[in-house]
């Protein structure tokens, strides 16, 4: 039961004063069972004329900025969260999972389809199914292979087949490129997983949230993705319910993954959207730094 603070930081500056169109944030994340937060705070510097928060489709907590007519040449935004994290572990998926799905391929539960199709859609054209192919690979031709084994396989050959970039600029890129290029930020990683595994029928969304400090992971081998926001993907499994796979390191069933935001696409998960209104050149540069405390 880690006790974790983060300290997110987003700075823009611009060459003259500038107005701000309003702002979208999503920085606060829900308290559930396996997250306590226990404190939120945001600063805004200029500070903002209106504040609102509302919940959007998928149920996270969305702050929205105005600050009508307010003119800067520099924008702060500062969030700080004060969590207790009760990460499940691999274990507990393999302990609770429906044994009905224990082996691939299963069905959901007629039930649950309505709410999952979405989800199980692929969200990018594969007109050459190369990414088909790829994801072919992880499957056993002479029996079926067990579920979460599957999940761990894909999570840890991306982790292995594919360097990780930290890369500034919007933006993810298509499954296919990452595919071929054998590279890709978090978020990249975590959108070829999640289409992968819609291929073979699962439904998944996108995740983004924090790593825990690497220097405090209890873990052998250094994680990457630290110092940001981070992405990974989240599975659905009949009995176990939503499970974590971060295919960046390799990381199973939320250890040291602090949860902050889902969505069905990694555009619907932005942590700091909104714009200026003045000269295109104006903008000068964005900066981002997170620090991730534990105990």
């Amino acid at each position: 039961m880690p006790h974790v603070r983060v300290i997110h930081a987003t700075t823009y500056r611009y060459a003259c004063p500038v107005r701000f169109t309003p702002h979208r944030l999503m920085l606060r994340p829900r308290d559930s069972h396996d997250l306590r937060l226990l404190n939120a705070t945001i600063g805004i510097d200029p500070p903002a004329a209106a504040i609102r928060w509302a919940h959007d489709v998928f149920a996270n907590s969305v702050c929205y900025v105005e600050w009508n007519g307010a003119e800067a040449d520099r924008l702060d935004i500062v969030s700080t969260l004060d969590c207790e994290h009760y990460p499940s572990g691999p274990a507990l998926p393999r302990e609770t999972l429906d044994p009905l799905a224990e082996t691939y391929p299963f069905s959901y539960a007629a039930e649950e389809m309505p709410d999952l199709g979405r989800l199980i859609e692929r969200q990018y054209p594969d007109a050459e199914r190369r990414l088909d192919a790829w994801a072919r690979r992880f499957l056993r031709r002479d029996a079926p292979i067990r579920t979460l084994n599957l999940l761990a396989g894909i999570t840890q050959a991306i982790r292995e087949d594919f360097a990780y970039e930290a890369r500034a600029a919007e933006g993810t890129n298509p499954p296919l490129v990452t595919l071929s290029q054998r590279r890709g930020a978090c978020r990249d990683l975590a959108v070829l997983m999640m289409e992968t595994v819609r291929s073979l029928g699962f439904a998944a969304r996108f995740v983004s949230g924090y790593l825990y400090d690497e220097a405090l992971v209890d873990s052998a081998e250094r994680m990457v993705g630290g110092g940001a926001t981070h992405a990974w993907c989240q599975v659905y499994l009949p009995g176990a319910g939503w499970v974590e796979f971060d295919p960046t390191n390799g990381l199973i069933a939320g250890r040291n993954l602090l949860r902050v935001c889902v969505a069905r696409t990694a555009e619907q998960a932005i942590a700091v959207a909104g714009g200026y209104i003045g000269r295109p050149g104006d903008f000068l540069s964005m900066d981002v730094d997170v620090k991730v405390e534990v105990g």
